[in-house]
């Protein structure tokens, strides 16, 4: 995942997948889903983003290991 900010534009894009988008789909005012032809999500858009969230919120993140742990197979010893 990628996130860019546009400041000039007040846009941000969050970027879900490398895949090229086929679509977009307006979900509410100034908010836009970039989408492939089978529905996956591949970015999320946000206008006007600095009226929406606080921007630097965008750029700081939290993993919680134990959520994590579990979701990560690891191979079994034989």
């Amino acid at each position: 995942m990628k996130i860019y900010y546009d400041e000039k534009d007040d846009a941000a894009y969050i970027e879900l997948s490398k895949k090229k988008p086929d679509g977009v789909v307006e979900i509410s005012d100034y908010i836009n889903l970039d989408t492939t032809i089978d529905g996956e999500i591949t970015g999320i858009e946000l206008l006007e983003a600095s009226k929406k969230i606080p921007i630097k919120t965008l750029f700081h993140y939290e993993v919680d290991s134990k959520t994590l742990n579990k979701e990560i197979k690891r191979p079994v010893a034989s």
